[in-house]
Formats: structure tokens, sequence, C-alpha cells
């Protein structure tokens, strides 16, 4: 018996209740999965990005810009 008969044979024994708890409980398996795979979604689209921010930010040459006097 594979794992799958055997979740399936427990359900079956449970009241609805619980069934629906299963129910849930397998879709926030999915949600979370769902999360994981988004977070290591491919983000090329953002690199051309990476060269115009540094990682530094400095406060005073951000509103010392001519557009802004």
């Amino acid at each position: 018996m594979n794992k799958m008969e055997k979740i399936v044979e427990e359900v079956q024994t449970r009241p609805e209740t619980d069934a629906r708890e299963v129910l849930d409980f397998v879709g926030y398996l999915k949600a979370r999965r769902a999360q994981a795979v988004a977070a290591t979604a491919d983000r090329s689209e953002f690199d051309q990005f990476g060269a115009v921010f540094d990682g530094k930010f400095n406060r005073d040459q951000c509103y010392d810009r001519e557009v802004l006097r």
C-alpha cells in the first residue's frame, strides 16, 4: 500500500469535520509550495536595474537635484 492509499483510507474512517481539516491542510501545503516557487522565480527582468542602484542611499543627493530646485 502506497502513501496515497494510506491517506485515503485514514481520511475515509474519520468524521466529515476531520476530512475538511485535511482538505484545508492540503490547500495550505499547496499555497506554501506556490510561495516557495514564487520566491525562487526568475528575477532576470529586474537585472537591468542592478547598475542603477548600488545599495547606498544618500538622502542629500536625493533631494539636491536640479528638477527640485
